[in-house]
């Protein structure tokens, strides 16, 4: 199964949202907080080449975007591919 990272803050529903989604599919995942963690802050812009907002997904290491990105790829099936599905 692929490594699946969720960048998130407090009180975001599209974090809570992309939770959700990998739950609903059985993937496990590691949640960052960056509320109030500015260590984990940097490293997830570092990361995403300066992109701010969150939530910020990553699958085996691989950015795949927010909430809407991670939506998209699984109507087209590709995060099932992603994930090891296919």
């Amino acid at each position: 199964m692929a490594e699946v990272i969720i960048y998130r803050t407090q009180y975001c529903p599209y974090c809570d949202m992309a939770k959700r989604l990998f739950r609903e599919l059985d993937v496990p995942f590691e949640e960052i907080d960056v509320t109030h963690d500015s260590d984990a802050r940097a490293e997830l812009i570092e990361r995403t080449g300066g992109k701010r907002t969150v939530p910020q997904i990553f699958i085996d290491g691989k950015s795949v975007g927010g909430f809407t990105d991670v939506q998209a790829l699984q109507r087209t099936g590709e995060l099932s591919k992603m994930l090891g599905g296919e």
